[in-house]
C-alpha cells in the first residue's frame, strides 16, 4: 500500500528524487546513493508489516525515504555519522513528510541493535579501503575501521534470531554470516542480495 499522503512524482525518477538536495549532494548520487529500483526491491523483500529495518550509512536517506513512502506499514531507520547529510536527509524527509522515516545522526558502534528487525547495507564500509570512493574528508577512514565495522556487523547479524532479513547491495558476502540464506533470483542478483537468517 503506497503513502497517499505524499506526492509519487519524487519516485518516478532517480534524477526527480536527487532534486531534493543541492548540487553538490546530486552529484555523489550515482556512486553513492541507492538508486530508487533498487530501492524499491529492497524494501519489498524487507518490508514486513509493524517492523522496525535499519539502514546503516544513509547517507542522505534516499533508500529509507523511498522505502518508506512505498511501505507506510513499516518502520525504516538510517544512521549516518556525518552531519552534513544526516542534515540532508532530515531536509529530505520532511519535504515528503513521512512518519515512518527517522534519522540517527551516530555511529553504528553506538547503536542498539535489538532495537532493529531487518537490516539494508549498501556497502558502508567500502571507503575505508578505497580512497577514491570517499564522499568527503570530514570522518576518519582506515583499514583497520574497515575490519573493526565488518567484525562487529558480522557478529551483530549472526545473533539476530531466525526469520531476520538482509539485503546487501554492492557488499562481499564475506560479511554475511553462514547462518544466512541467500533467497533471491532477479537480474540484479550480482550486486543485490536478499538473505534470511535461518
Amino acid at each position: 500500500m503506497l503513502n497517499d499522503t505524499v506526492s509519487p512524482d519524487f519516485f518516478r525518477k532517480d534524477a526527480a528524487f536527487d532534486e531534493l538536495y543541492p548540487e553538490h549532494i546530486r552529484e555523489l548520487s550515482q556512486m553513492h546513493w541507492t538508486p530508487i529500483d533498487i530501492a524499491r526491491k529492497a524494501s519489498d523483500f524487507l518490508a514486513v508489516p509493524n517492523a522496525r529495518v535499519l539502514d546503516i550509512g544513509s547517507g542522505v536517506g534516499k533508500f529509507c525515504i523511498t522505502a518508506g513512502f512505498y511501505h507506510p506499514e513499516t518502520a525504516f531507520y538510517g544512521i549516518e555519522q556525518r552531519g552534513e547529510l544526516f542534515s540532508f536527509a532530515e531536509i529530505a524527509k520532511e519535504e515528503v513528510n513521512l512518519s515512518n522515516v527517522a534519522f540517527i545522526h551516530g555511529n553504528l558502534t553506538e547503536l542498539r541493535f535489538d532495537d532493529y528487525d531487518h537490516f539494508y547495507f549498501y556497502n558502508p564500509f567500502y571507503e575505508n579501503i578505497e580512497p577514491d570512493s570517499r564522499i568527503d574528508y570530514t570522518i576518519r577512514t582506515s583499514f583497520g575501521l574497515y575490519d573493526h565495522y565488518s567484525r562487529l556487523i558480522y557478529q551483530m547479524l549472526d545473533e539476530k534470531p531466525s526469520d531476520t532479513r538482509l539485503v546487501t547491495f554492492h557488499g562481499p558476502d564475506k560479511q554475511v554470516p553462514p547462518s544466512y540464506r541467500l533467497v533471491n533470483n532477479s537480474s540484479y542478483s550480482r550486486v543485490l542480495k536478499m538473505w534470511i537468517k535461518e
